[in-house]
């Protein structure tokens, strides 16, 4: 219902904002816009990453203990 109040507005000659915003304006906002997002896959892609190198960190740093517990052998059979 509300859209159909905006088109009514639009259709009775009302100027809408991207008409009334410099081309000039408008393109340097969506520029912007565009560069932020793409900063903002950078930084999530740069977050996997230190997170992966993080698990690689800890998988090498592991423990005998840690390695001797997670393991799925039995060593009561081999005694």
């Amino acid at each position: 219902m509300r859209h159909n109040k905006q088109k009514k507005k639009a259709d009775n000659g009302t100027i809408q904002l991207n008409e009334r915003i410099n081309p000039d304006v408008l393109a340097k906002l969506k520029q912007t816009s565009n560069a932020l997002k793409d900063e903002e896959i950078r930084r999530q892609e740069e977050a996997r990453e230190q997170e992966k190198q993080r698990r690689i960190e800890k998988e090498k740093n592991r423990s005998f203990e840690d390695l001797l517990n997670d393991s799925d052998l039995d060593w009561k059979n081999y005694k």
